[in-house]
């Protein structure tokens, strides 16, 4: 089990379809996440939402979570 500094082996990150979620994702990737099936996509009539998991595959800790401000 990860401790409360570090972030969670299993993540589901979810958001607007635009490219700040294209970035958090790859983010989430180059912090050595692996993606965990395909994205999920839903539509309102206006605005699409998409949502994708990503898991730690590695041994040892999950990366820190950000601190606030950095």
């Amino acid at each position: 089990m990860g401790s409360d500094e570090n972030l969670p082996r299993y993540r589901l990150l979810t958001g607007v379809d635009d490219a700040a979620f294209c970035e958090r994702v790859s983010a989430a990737l180059d912090l050595g996440y692996e993606l965990h099936g395909g994205p999920a996509l839903t539509w309102n009539g206006a605005t699409g939402y998409v949502a994708q998991a990503v898991v730690w595959h590695k041994d040892g800790p999950t990366p820190a979570k950000p601190r606030p401000g950095a």
